[in-house]
């Protein structure tokens, strides 16, 4: 269960953080299977850096909303009291803990699995999955768990991020902002722009975790609009630029360590294998962004697939 007060980091040894997306890779396979469609490359990507976030750099407090998602209550106004973001879910805006935004959107069965697995999301939030009301939404908006920001159009959330971290300084808050990212994002101009602006307000309150799969809706990113090299390009913007193993959480939370006195926004590039964990998956390259089964055969090879992961697991 998630405990009660300030998560420290470092807290969950590594083989914990392994186990943990392990189980949200079968947790997404299993939903792909039942409703014949998922996001299920990005699980393969990102779930050791999601769970990394969770469990041993983000400092958040307990979840502080109910494990069955509430229906969605319309979008925010002054005529409408009763809206609501799904940041609750990450704890409360505390000025020493920490903010979680969520940018790739189409990610966000990855996060509510991962949530699920920590309790702070009930076992049974994916039943209302994409249903009209819900706010258990394939495209993540503000109002889903997990998720503070609408991030609209990939690469929005970043500079919403920025804004947040701005305001956190000026207010001499001392929690952090954290960013998800998918490496598609750095194809757009406003990505490059909300570097820009972090680094000339000089935020050291910001980090940014970047799952680079190198696969995106079209393909491979290479085929599409390469953005390499990444790391020496976000140096230039004035960034402080580390390139980890994606899959390994030693790598992924040594960046990030707090004792160390920032004036520069931090980007962890993790580069991951959008197929790890389901091997199944590289029979579809270079087409990965969506799974939709085929066939009857194509269907049961899947499902065997998920039996032989419970087994292992057990």
């Amino acid at each position: 269960m998630a405990q009660a007060g300030i998560q420290p980091r470092a807290q969950s040894p590594a083989a914990h953080i392994r186990g943990v997306a392990d189980a949200v890779r079968r947790r997404v396979l299993e939903h792909t299977l039942n409703n014949n469609g998922g996001y299920l490359s990005q699980a393969c990507s990102s779930a050791e850096i999601l769970a990394t976030l969770y469990l041993s750099v983000m400092r958040l407090g307990p979840s502080q909303e109910p494990l069955d998602p509430r229906p969605f209550a319309g979008v925010p106004s002054s005529a409408n009291p009763g809206a609501f973001t799904g940041a609750g879910y990450n704890g409360t805006k505390a000025p020493e803990l920490d903010r979680f935004i969520f940018s790739p959107v189409h990610y966000a069965l990855v996060l509510y699995s991962l949530l699920i697995e920590l309790d702070r999301l009930g076992p049974d939030a994916l039943d209302d999955f994409n249903r009209d009301g819900s706010t258990v939404e394939l495209i993540g908006a503000e109002h889903s768990p997990g998720h503070e920001v609408t991030a609209g159009s990939l690469a929005q959330a970043i500079s919403q991020a920025g804004g947040i971290a701005l305001a956190r300084r000026m207010r001499g808050e001392t929690g952090r902002v954290w960013v998800f990212m998918s490496d598609g994002e750095f194809q757009e101009g406003q990505t490059w722009e909300a570097f820009a602006a972090l680094a000339y307000h000089r935020l050291g309150n910001i980090g940014i975790y970047v799952d680079a799969n190198a696969q995106q809706c079209d393909g491979p990113m290479d085929a599409v609009m390469g953005i390499e090299p990444l790391a020496e390009r976000l140096c230039a913007f004035g960034a402080e630029v580390h390139e980890v193993d994606g899959h390994d959480p030693v790598a992924l939370a040594a960046p990030a360590d707090s004792a160390i006195e920032r004036d520069r926004p931090l980007v962890v590039i993790a580069r991951t294998d959008p197929c790890r964990g389901l091997e199944q998956l590289r029979e579809r390259a270079p087409k990965l962004h969506y799974v939709r089964f085929k066939s009857d055969a194509e269907f049961a090879t899947y499902r065997s697939l998920l039996d032989s992961l419970r087994a292992e697991a057990c």
